[in-house]
């Protein structure tokens, strides 16, 4: 979050009375200490504004998801993602139509867990609107506000939740996650298989993803995904032959 290229970019933006922040995955794992591969940078310049700073200080801007209110930065040969702030207009189970807002703190209402929607400007300040910091301390994967309606926004959510509490959770997981998961999991048909192979591969590259997956046994969430005949024990006997030789993760 130091490194020039990523100054660079943040400088950028912040010319001429700008601002943005890291938000999300980036913060979050620098909390904890842990090393941190793709940079997010949240911001309320449109993608316009955003791609003329950009290119004013010399950098290239991609137009990558332009109707989601993304532009990717590249500096030093470097790719940071910047987004606008957005609010869901509409939602369908799988994808969103959003609308641009200046409002921080509806961008955080937003986004899946607590711990997710933590944000943290140039010089390290971490704004918190939802009590993520303290849920990351305590290992706690909570949604943000109401954990059905988080899911019905985008049902592979469901999977995300045990993907992070493999990797970021201690102790049990979150109840009314847990208990809102088991109720929609019908939903996770609606999502294509590239989706949910790539989530449950970051699931298996958990140093014990084993709970987890019993969890999902026992609420009926992981026969929605995978064969009736692929039992348990399977799973638990490849995880065995330690997945991180055959997983690369990227949490």
């Amino acid at each position: 979050m130091t490194a020039p290229e990523t100054r660079a970019v943040m400088d950028a933006l912040a010319k001429d009375g700008g601002s943005a922040r890291f938000v999300g995955g980036v913060v979050r794992n620098a909390l904890l200490g842990q090393s941190v591969s793709d940079i997010d940078i949240a911001t309320p310049l449109t993608p316009d504004e955003v791609t003329k700073k950009l290119e004013a200080a010399k950098l290239k801007a991609v137009p990558t998801g332009i109707e989601h209110g993304t532009v990717t930065a590249i500096s030093n040969g470097r790719p940071y993602e910047v987004t606008t702030l957005r609010r869901d207009v509409s939602t369908d189970g799988r994808r969103a139509v959003v609308a641009f807002t200046k409002d921080w703190a509806e961008d955080a209402q937003r986004r899946d867990f607590t711990m997710n929607a933590l944000y943290a400007d140039a010089n390290g300040e971490v704004f918190d609107t939802v009590g993520g910091v303290a849920d990351l301390k305590a290992g706690k994967v909570r949604f943000v506000g109401d954990p059905v309606t988080r899911i019905r926004e985008d049902y592979l959510r469901i999977l995300r939740l045990f993907r992070f509490h493999a990797w970021y959770g201690k102790g049990e997981i979150d109840r009314a996650a847990l208990q809102a998961a088991a109720a929609e999991k019908a939903g996770l048909k609606q999502l294509s298989g590239e989706r949910i192979a790539k989530e449950m591969l970051k699931l298996l590259a958990a140093e014990d993803p084993v709970p987890v997956l019993r969890s999902m046994a026992a609420t009926g969430i992981l026969g929605e995904i995978l064969p009736g005949d692929l039992a348990i024990a399977r799973l638990e006997r490849l995880c065995a032959l330690d997945a991180s030789n055959f997983f690369q993760p990227n949490p």
